[in-house]
């Protein structure tokens, strides 16, 4: 199983990025995915999952602002990011399960990752 994030980079406060993270060598359409973040001196967190199924959760301090969604023809998942703030500023990551029994998610359910990939904010 290979997860590969891309679209991060530098941004001003109240801009924009979408995050892609690129599937590979699973059964795409089967897994539940999410994208996690990781701020220095700061634990992971969940940003927001979307189910096999298509159910998506966000978390709180980005509802409103970040969509996410998935493309299970081409294999990928994306995260829209609207309105960013300084708080948005980590390491975003993507991640896979073959099935999530909780809500909202734990990051142990998730069996797979990617390596992340850099979201700075500037104000």
């Amino acid at each position: 199983v290979q997860l590969v994030e891309s679209g991060g980079g530098l941004v001003q406060a109240g801009g924009y990025l979408r995050l892609s993270c690129a599937a590979s060598r699973i059964m795409f359409r089967a897994y539940d995915m999410a994208w996690y973040r990781q701020a220095p001196g700061q634990e992971r967190e969940l940003v927001a999952s979307i189910a096999s199924d298509g159910g998506t959760t966000c978390a709180n301090p980005v509802k409103g602002r970040f969509i996410v969604y998935r493309d299970n023809a081409g294999d990928a998942v994306y995260l829209q990011m609207n309105n960013l703030k300084s708080e948005d500023a980590a390491v975003y990551y993507c991640a896979a399960s073959t099935s999530v029994s909780t809500f909202p998610p734990i990051e142990s359910e998730y069996d797979y990752w990617g390596r992340g990939t850099l979201v700075t904010v500037s104000s």
